[in-house]
């Protein structure tokens, strides 16, 4: 972790396409990206370059929430994200710009992940924190293999 930035890496035992999914798809994203406590809504999503997205998650423990929103600024389907993060907050000020890179590996998928320019506001270690326990909850989602029946 630098100043204002966190870079996590991790494995994960599935396919790129399936981990692409998960950045893409609204519901997926509701699941997995809160950290553990919060809720999240996803209010909209159109995923192209371009594109933009808002969503919200919620303390459940105090039922306070915080907004953002962003651009999405290159797409590389199952290979690569790279989108704008801002919170809705003044408190909060500044764009984020975190990058996915996803690669394909004999043991599944390669996941990096960069976040950029949190605002100072915000501990480093405690967005790495949140960062590492959304990668749990996106692990849970992605590397089952759930036959329909």
């Amino acid at each position: 972790m630098s100043n204002n930035t966190v870079s996590l890496h991790r494995m994960l035992k599935t396919s790129p396409e399936k981990v692409y999914r998960a950045f893409t798809e609204p519901t997926a994203m509701a699941s997995w990206l809160p950290p553990y406590g919060f809720l999240c809504t996803v209010h909209h999503m159109q995923v192209e370059i371009g594109g933009t997205y808002k969503m919200s998650f919620q303390n459940f423990t105090t039922g306070n929430s915080h907004s953002f929103s962003g651009t999405y600024l290159d797409l590389k389907p199952n290979e690569l994200l790279k989108y704008t993060d801002k919170f809705d907050d003044p408190n909060l000020p500044g764009n984020m710009i975190t990058t996915v890179w996803l690669h394909k590996t004999v043991a599944g998928t390669d996941i990096k992940i960069t976040q950029e320019g949190i605002p100072s506001a915000i501990p480093v270690e405690m967005c790495y924190l949140g960062w590492q326990e959304s990668l749990e909850k996106l692990a849970k989602l992605v590397e089952p293999e759930i036959p329909d029946a």
